[in-house]
This record gives structure tokens, sequence and C-alpha cells, in this order.
């Protein structure tokens, strides 16, 4: 024994959707997309998240131009290897290193300081500069940031 077919409105034009006009354009569903937000899809767009407007805005390039930066113990880390090629140099226990020339625009004072260090730099931070010279080192700098 088959199944029957289904028969129900084969060969119909709208298939229960009343005239051939109805169920056409976005005015059946209420619009498309977010359509509606703030009036009649108002619970469907908070239960959503949808934001209704323009929120925030862009930076302009100007401002997002990238830093670099090192901390004062991954330098403690590297002095001995800067030394050795020849990037920084090393007169009566002190290291003197110029960060302008390694290409590191800032200095942060994140790590430990074991010692005594003369570095030059464009900005360094108060922490950076505080921890440097409690071992007697000493930085150059353009400028001095709180972070």
């Amino acid at each position: 024994m088959t199944k029957e077919k289904n028969k129900s409105f084969r060969g119909s034009r709208t298939c229960g959707g009343g005239t051939h006009k109805n169920r056409r354009g976005g005015g059946s569903r209420g619009g498309r997309g977010h359509a509606g937000a703030c009036k009649h899809h108002t619970f469907r767009a908070m239960k959503e998240g949808w934001t209704y407007g323009k929120h925030g805005f862009k930076r302009p390039l100007v401002t997002r131009a990238d830093v670099s930066f090192i901390n004062v113990g991954e330098l403690d880390e590297l002095a001995t290897s800067l030394v050795a090629r020849g990037y920084a140099e090393e007169k009566d226990g002190q290291i003197s290193i110029n960060l302008d020339e390694l290409g590191i625009d800032k200095l942060l004072g994140t790590g430990r300081v074991a010692r005594k260090y003369l570095i030059t730099v464009g900005t360094v931070s108060a922490t950076a500069k505080a921890k440097v010279e409690e071992q007697g080192g000493q930085i150059i700098s353009e400028t001095e940031t709180s972070a």
C-alpha cells in the first residue's frame, strides 16, 4: 500500500495566501530587516538587542599612531645581549642604552631593575623613571607620562 500524495492547493496560484497580490512585499511582515524597531517591533528590538541610530565615533587616523614600547624588566633581561651586540655600552658599572636608536618610543615601568642604567628615550613613565633612579641610574627623556 503506497502513501497517497498531498493534493491540497496543487495548481493554485496563491496556495492559501488569498488573492495573487497578497504576501508579496515587506509590508506583509511589518517591513524588511530592522524596520519598525522604534515603532511596531519595539519589543522584538529590545529582546534581540537591536540598536537604533549611530553610536560612538571612530578616532581619526592621525591619533592612532603605533607606539613601540619596552618595560624596564625586559630591558634589564636584554641588557647583556645588547652590550654584546654593540647596541649598548658599559662604562664604570653603568650600562648606557639609546632606545631612540633602537626604534623604541616609550619606556614603561613593569618589572625589576637590577643594574645601573643611563637610558635615552623619547617618553618614559613615572614608575620606570623611579625604578631606574632607585638603582642610581639616570633617564634622559623628552617627556614623562603618568602611565
